[in-house]
């Protein structure tokens, strides 16, 4: 079958770390965030992959090119203006022959796709949204089903006396060609708040299947630094071929261990190609690091990511942040929860 991906977000949330690349090039354990996408579609039996493009396309290109180094035929629709999802996919609607799966292209997920068609089949639905549930319904817009498994309504971020359901929609969609053909050609045009309300409103089938698997929406610095959090804690698979194994410790091609360096809590480190931990460095729970990426004697690091390039200097201590591509994070340095540091920074000696 074919998948279409909508990539055309500006990624405004996650900056600074989205101001040289589309979110859904930004690394995940090492790999650009799609690439985990484009892997599991794959296992999964898609061979043909369209990307929705808007932002920074070429990055799109330099990551993935067509797809043959991931056993997929890759191809880009790029939006020369915002579309908005509708619009995108309307775009796209040549590649929609047959039953096409679409997906967000900012939720980490793990969809047991057989299940989704078989279900959108048996509902014989012109559209089928796939759902999830969530512990805290008042953050979320739901959407509220029937005994036969038919949307009913959509709920926009309820109070807590309006609530009926803990379901929402987890971003991946199959439509028929019907279902696209239904959005207008050229504009800017949401699936959320134009196309399934106008299905439901013209009385189509509009269904929904509630996925069991994992699934976290990347979209924000919080949530980007979980994905890494959840991924080395064991929380969905990480493609780990070709990485050493040392104790709590994943070393890719060229990585270094000093002495004395050791790990407490909970979680793996994962160190990228060629990156090298000084003597008698400490972390705590899960810890990622880039490629290149140099941690020098006595760095603490706890619960957080260090993309490529980037140097740790002595003794300085980071926990729950993310520090971007070639920054210099002097000795002593002290780098807290919820803090970002945009490609290239530097933070002098001593700096808090």
């Amino acid at each position: 079958m074919r998948a279409i991906i909508l990539t055309g977000g500006l990624g405004t949330r996650l900056r600074p770390l989205t101001a040289d690349l589309p979110k859904p090039v930004l690394p995940v354990i090492n790999r650009p965030f799609l690439e985990h996408q484009l892997l599991d579609l794959r296992r999964q039996g898609v061979r043909e992959v369209l990307l929705a493009t808007g932002f920074k396309p070429r990055a799109f290109a330099r990551a993935f090119g067509d797809g043959k180094r991931l056993g997929i035929r890759l191809t880009f629709a790029h939006e020369t203006r915002p579309l908005g999802t509708g619009g995108a996919v309307r775009h796209a609607a040549g590649f929609c022959r047959g039953t096409t799966l679409v997906l967000n292209g900012d939720v980490l997920q793990r969809l047991d796709l057989a299940a989704f068609l078989k279900r959108h089949a048996a509902a014989r639905a012109e559209a089928t949204i796939a759902l999830t549930r969530v512990a805290d319904p008042t953050q979320f817009g739901l959407v509220e089903t029937d005994r036969a498994g038919l949307v009913k309504r959509f709920l926009e971020k309820p109070s807590p006396e309006e609530i009926t359901c803990d379901t929402i929609n987890a971003g991946a969609y199959l439509f028929e060609p019907s279902a696209v053909a239904s959005i207008p050609p050229g504009v800017l045009y949401s699936l959320e708040r134009g196309l399934f309300p106008e299905l439901l409103k013209h009385g189509r089938r509009l269904a929904a299947w509630v996925s069991n698997g994992y699934w976290l929406d990347i979209g924000t610095l919080d949530k980007y630094l979980q994905a890494h959090l959840d991924g080395l804690g064991g929380a969905w698979p990480l493609p780990l071929v070709g990485l050493r194994r040392r104790g709590p410790f994943l070393l890719d091609s060229g990585a270094q261990l000093g002495p004395r360096v050791w790990h407490e809590g909970a979680g793996r480190v994962l160190l990228g190609r060629g990156s090298a931990v000084g003597p008698g460095a400490r972390f705590t729970g899960s810890v990622c690091l880039g490629a290149g990426v140099r941690v020098e004697a006595g760095a603490s690091l706890a619960d957080c990511i260090v993309l490529d390039g980037a140097r740790i200097g002595s003794d300085a201590r980071l926990e729950r942040c993310v520090v971007g591509r070639r920054c210099r994070v002097g000795a002593g340095c002290i780098v807290g929860p919820g803090r970002a540091l945009g490609d290239g920074s530097v933070l002098t000696a001593f700096s808090r």
